[in-house]
C-alpha cells in the first residue's frame, strides 16, 4: 500500500500540469517567449494605421446599397482608391475572442479567449510586442476588452488610451485610462478617441515607424448616435432579410428555431419589444460618426504627408444579425455573423478599385501586419500574410476556412459550433445538442435558407467537408473544448406569448418499432 498518496498524486498532478503550461506554451509564443523575428529582405518597414469597429455587419458599407440608410462615404473612399475584400470573416464572432485572434493570430482554442468574461494569458505574444522589439511606435486608442472589465495599459503598446469593458457612448463616471492615468472622458466617445489618434499621430517620434490600432467602441449596442446624426435614417424604410419570417428557413435546427424566442431573438430581443427596422436604423446612424473618424485619420495623414507611406486596414471585430433566420447579435456561423467589412488603403502598393476574392481572416492581420514591417510571422501564428492578395499577386491560399464558438452560460441559446467555410459550401457541426447539423450552397442560396445537410445528392460534400473540418482541428491542437468558472449573469427568459417550443426533426422521427422491424 502506498504511504503517501495524497502527496504522489499531487506531485503527479504538478508534472502533468507544467507538462501542460510547456505544452501550450510551444504552441502560442516562440521558444523562451522570443520576440525576434526574421527580417524579409528588401522589405522597408510602412506606417500602419489599423482601425477596428465592434460589430459592423459586411454589407453595412454604402457602396453596397443593403440599405437606403447605409451611408459611409469615407469606408467607400478606401474601397474606390485601395482595395475592397468582399471575403473577409472572423474565426469566432465574439468581441474578445476575434481581437485576442487578431492581436495573435491565433485560433480561440489555441489563444484561450473563447468568452468575454475571462482573463488573457500572460502566455500570448502580440503582433504589436513584435513591432516594438522592430522599432516601431506603437498604440492602442479606444476598446481593449480581451477576457476582463480593465482598462489597465497592455503589453505592446507604448501609446495607451482605453476604457473599462464597452466603455461608454457619453461621458461616465469611469472615463478613460490614458497612459495608466484615469481622465474624464469629455465627450462624445467616437470623436474622442479620434482626437487622441490624431494627436498621436501628430506628436509622433518622427524617427520612427508607427502602428496606431484606433478601437471603436461603435457600433455597439447599445446604439447612441452622436447628436449631429440623430434622425439622418428617419425617412427610410428597413428592409427585412428573407429569413426573417417564421418558416422561410427550411431544415432549421430547433435551436435556432427555439432561439427566436430569447434574448437575442427577433420576438423578445433583450427580453423587450425592440424594433428590428428602427434598431438597425439606430445602429447606421451610430456608423456615421464612425466613417467620419476614418475621414478625419485620413486627412490627418494627407497634412502630415503620411498618407503614402502608411497602410490603412479596416475591418470590423464580427458581424451582426438584424433578423437573419429569426435572430439578432452574433455568435452564430451563418454569414452575417462571420462575415466581416474590410478594406486597405497603400497607394504605393494597391492598385485603386483592388478585390480580394480570397477568404482572409482576423487570424490574418497580425501576420499581414508583420509582413508590413518586414517580418516574417513566426511559424506558430494560424494565420496567414494576405499582403501579397492586396498588391494583386497570385499565391497559395486556404480552400475552407475554420470557425469555432464555444457554448456561454450567460447565453446559453446558441450551442457549440465548429464550421467549415468553402468557396461555394458551408457546413456547420454542433456540439451537446440532440439536433441537426448544416449544410449551404452559397452560390445558389447565398441567404442560406435552404438546410442540404439530409440532401441524398450532398451528402458526399457534407461528409468530404467533415472530414476537412476535423483535420484542421487536429493540426491546429483543437480537439478539446475549453471550460472556465462560471462568470457574469445569465439572459436565458422566453416571451409567454411568443413562438412554442419547436418540433423535433422529422428526419429523427421513426414509427414504433418491434425486434428492429418497423410497424406499419
Amino acid at each position: 500500500m502506498l504511504k503517501h498518496p495524497f502527496k504522489i498524486t499531487a506531485v503527479w498532478l504538478l508534472l502533468c500540469c507544467s507538462s501542460l503550461v510547456f505544452a501550450q506554451n510551444a504552441i502560442v509564443q516562440q521558444k523562451n517567449a522570443s520576440l525576434k523575428l526574421e527580417s524579409i529582405k528588401g522589405q522597408q518597414p510602412k506606417n500602419i494605421v489599423f482601425i477596428l469597429t465592434d460589430d459592423h455587419r459586411f454589407d453595412a458599407l454604402g457602396f453596397l446599397k443593403s440599405q437606403t440608410f447605409i451611408k459611409t462615404p469615407n469606408l467607400d473612399f478606401l474601397a474606390k482608391n485601395g482595395a475592397y475584400l468582399p471575403n473577409a470573416f472572423v474565426t469566432t464572432s465574439l468581441c474578445s475572442p476575434s481581437r485576442a485572434s487578431i492581436l495573435t493570430g491565433l485560433y480561440a482554442h489555441k489563444h484561450k479567449v473563447v468568452d468575454n468574461q475571462n482573463p488573457v494569458s500572460k502566455d500570448l505574444v502580440f503582433y504589436s510586442q513584435y513591432l516594438q522589439a522592430k522599432g516601431y511606435q506603437t498604440a492602442l486608442i479606444g476598446k481593449w476588452h480581451m477576457g476582463g472589465d480593465f482598462d489597465d495599459p497592455q503589453r505592446g503598446f507604448d501609446y495607451w488610451v482605453s476604457f473599462k469593458g464597452q466603455g461608454s457612448y457619453l461621458p461616465d463616471v469611469h472615463g478613460l485610462n490614458v497612459n495608466g492615468k484615469q481622465v474624464k472622458q469629455k465627450g462624445y466617445i467616437t470623436d474622442e478617441l479620434t482626437d487622441y489618434a490624431v494627436d498621436f499621430i501628430q506628436s509622433r517620434k518622427k524617427d520612427k515607424p508607427f502602428m496606431l490600432y484606433l478601437s471603436h467602441k461603435g457600433v455597439h449596442a447599445d446604439f447612441i448616435p452622436a447628436d449631429r446624426d440623430k434622425g439622418m435614417s428617419a425617412n427610410h424604410q428597413f428592409n427585412p432579410p428573407k429569413t426573417m419570417l417564421t418558416g422561410t428557413h427550411q431544415g432549421a435546427p430547433m435551436w435556432l428555431q427555439n432561439q427566436r424566442n430569447s434574448w437575442h431573438g427577433v420576438e423578445f430581443p433583450y427580453h423587450s419589444n425592440l424594433d428590428i427596422g428602427e434598431y438597425y436604423k439606430r445602429y447606421a446612424e451610430t456608423l456615421y460618426s464612425v466613417d467620419a473618424s476614418v475621414g478625419k485619420v485620413i486627412e490627418t495623414l494627407k497634412q502630415q504627408g503620411l498618407l503614402e507611406s502608411t497602410l490603412i486596414v479596416y475591418m470590423g471585430d464580427n458581424g451582426f444579425q438584424f433578423g437573419e433566420h429569426g435572430i439578432i447579435d452574433k455568435r452564430t456561423a451563418y454569414e452575417a455573423s462571420m462575415r466581416v467589412p474590410m478594406l486597405a488603403y497603400h497607394p504605393a502598393l494597391i492598385k485603386p478599385g483592388t478585390v480580394v476574392k480570397e477568404a482572409v481572416a482576423n487570424i490574418d492581420i497580425a501576420p499581414t501586419l508583420l509582413e508590413v514591417a518586414g517580418l516574417k510571422a513566426p511559424a506558430y501564428m494560424d494565420g496567414q500574410s494576405f499582403l501579397p492578395l492586396l498588391a494583386g499577386k497570385k499565391i497559395s491560399w486556404r480552400s475552407g476556412l475554420m470557425y469555432e464558438y464555444y457554448w456561454e452560460r450567460n447565453y446559453p441559446q446558441t450551442p457549440t459550433i465548429h464550421a467549415l467555410r468553402g468557396d461555394r459550401y458551408k457546413y456547420i457541426h454542433y456540439h451537446g445538442i440532440w439536433d441537426t447539423d448544416e449544410l449551404y450552397d452559397l452560390q445558389e442560396d447565398p441567404e442560406e435558407a435552404v438546410n442540404l445537410i439530409h440532401s441524398p445528392k450532398h451528402q458526399e460534400i457534407a461528409k468530404r467537408m467533415n472530414k476537412e473540418l476535423f483535420s484542421q482541428l487536429i493540426q491546429s491542437s483543437g480537439m478539446y473544448i475549453p471550460l472556465y468558472p462560471d462568470s457574469g449573469g445569465q439572459s436565458i427568459l422566453r416571451y409567454e406569448y411568443g413562438s412554442p417550443v419547436a418540433e423535433f426533426p422529422s428526419n429523427l422521427k421513426r414509427k414504433e418499432t418491434v425486434n428492429n422491424t418497423e410497424h406499419k
